[in-house]
């Protein structure tokens, strides 16, 4: 992340050491330079997978940041897009690259919006959320759709158990925990906190029947099991 397009290693120090709201609008504009950003690679495979399971009419984005998964929504929705974030500085970079969405600036978990959408997709934003609020974020969404909607996001398969990419997942929470225990405000980003045995009772609990579907585009472990899953929550 250290190149000439995206932040500094001072930029990214004194976003850590931000609110999560002002922290996005510090780094709007170099966001799309750093590995934070949802690859490609993950937005076309995900984009395919969504399209087996339309057609879908208006569609959601929520924390949409600089409007990277509005791309998914133009191509597998025939009617209305539109993000919400509460970072305004991401909203701008969004509908700079998007000026035919309707981007509004508003707290995930008080969704300004009548149930009007066939389908929300996320991207990334998960582990801003604490396993408590993580219930209320589903219910927003929930009542933003139409009956019959879905609610759909990719959740990446737990790398194995005392691998490296296990232990760096580990390190980090860890940090950030240390990090919030000793100074303020705090900045949520925890990546061991969204499990999907965990994320579907919570799903139902919000009113959603849950289902899950392999992300094919992004191949499968050793073992055989998906690399990637797309969780798919409907609305009864």
């Amino acid at each position: 992340m250290f190149t000439p397009q995206g932040p500094s290693l001072r930029e990214l120090t004194v976003q850590a050491l931000s609110s999560v709201e002002h922290g996005y609008d510090l780094l709007a504009d170099t966001f799309d330079a750093t590995p934070f950003r949802t690859s490609d690679r993950l937005l076309t495979a995900v984009t395919r997978t969504l399209q087996a399971l339309g057609p879908f009419d208006s569609g959601l984005d929520v924390c949409c940041g600089t409007g990277a998964g509005l791309d998914v929504l133009r191509s597998v929705c025939g009617g209305r897009i539109a993000g919400v974030d509460f970072s305004t500085g991401m909203l701008d970079r969004a509908r700079e690259a998007h000026p035919a969405a309707d981007l509004v600036r508003a707290d995930a978990l008080a969704l300004p919006f009548a149930p009007v959408f066939d389908l929300a997709v996320s991207f990334g934003a998960f582990g801003h959320f604490l396993p408590a609020e993580q219930r209320r974020l589903f219910s927003q969404v929930h009542a933003a759709l139409r009956p019959g909607g879905t609610f759909a996001f990719p959740l990446a398969a737990p790398p194995p158990v005392g691998s490296r990419p296990y232990w760096a997942l580990w390190g980090f929470d860890a940090a950030m925990r240390i990090r919030n225990a000793v100074w303020r405000p705090p900045f949520v980003m925890y990546y061991r906190t969204f499990r999907l045995v965990d994320v579907r009772e919570r799903l139902e609990g919000a009113g959603f029947r849950v289902s899950h579907t392999p992300v094919e585009g992004l191949g499968r472990r050793d073992d055989g099991s998906p690399r990637c899953r797309l969780v798919v929550a409907r609305k009864a």
